[in-house]
């Protein structure tokens, strides 16, 4: 359930992991308990391209939920490319591209280069142990899932099922969605939602693009398919809150002190 107006944590708060709420029954006599794992879904004021990345990095590291969802609220539009891309070759690729952007960085995450201007952008942060992990089953389980919920809404995508080359360092894309990837989804063949993945200690973070010719006029109703679809897929009750105080200063650092730098976007 997405619960509006839901309590704003403090920067003290420690979140259970599972909470449980008691049901009735069909006899109104007996109640059933039902665990919940707790979600929070965090808004933030809008955001230049360096601080969208360095805001992920920064819910990644202060983790004010189990689960944390957040929708970009951009400031402009800019461009962002893979955590192993060449700086050189993806410059090359921008300005083949005829693109005027000049608010560009480097992801924390995978993948090839992403153009933000019309698209609806969405970062998730979930609990996922362990050093070693499959990005092939990690994808499979999110995009099953927001495809499932699109199918229920009457809105047919299709998963791209197939083996692809990835994003290789020397084989820099001009933009993602023209080069669609295994789990990727599709709509009449064109590429309209893809993510990228990182490991941060015990937590994942998946940075996803959704590019639908509506994605931004019908924000509010694709917002709420994804909001349904990893809620449904983690058991996830929701609350909103504003980014804790404590994450948006170390947001604010991280975006003046490495995502704006050459140190960073130069680093390969």
């Amino acid at each position: 359930m997405h619960k509006r107006g839901g309590r704003i944590p403090s920067e003290a708060t420690v979140w259970p992991s599972v909470f449980c709420v008691s049901a009735p029954l069909a006899t109104g006599l007996e109640h059933e308990m039902t665990c919940m794992n707790r979600g929070l879904i965090i808004e933030t004021p809008p955001l230049d391209v360096y601080g969208q990345m360095a805001a992920d990095e920064a819910l990644c590291e202060t983790m004010p939920a189990p689960h944390v969802l957040r929708f970009y609220n951009w400031a402009g539009p800019g461009v962002t490319f893979g955590y192993s891309q060449r700086r050189k070759a993806v410059a090359e690729a921008i300005a083949a591209a005829g693109s005027p952007i000049t608010a560009v960085t480097r992801r924390p995450t995978g993948g090839g280069i992403v153009f933000h201007e019309t698209d609806l952008t969405f970062s998730f942060i979930f609990h996922s142990p362990g050093a070693y992990f499959e990005p092939g089953k990690t994808y499979d389980r999110l995009h099953r899932a927001i495809n499932a919920e699109y199918a229920r809404l009457g809105i047919s995508f299709d998963l791209l099922n197939e083996k692809t080359r990835d994003y290789a360092v020397n084989d820099p894309v001009m933009n993602c969605f023209a080069k669609p990837v295994n789990m990727d989804i599709l709509y009449n063949g064109k590429k309209v939602l893809g993510g990228a993945l990182r490991k941060f200690g015990d937590h994942m973070l998946y940075q996803a693009s959704f590019q639908a010719p509506d994605a931004r006029p019908n924000g509010a109703v694709h917002r709420n398919a994804v909001i349904k679809a990893l809620g449904a897929e983690f058991g996830l009750e929701w609350e909103v809150a504003a980014m804790p105080a404590v994450a948006l200063a170390k947001a604010a650092a991280l975006a003046e002190g490495k995502y704006r730098t050459p140190a960073w976007n130069e680093r390969i």
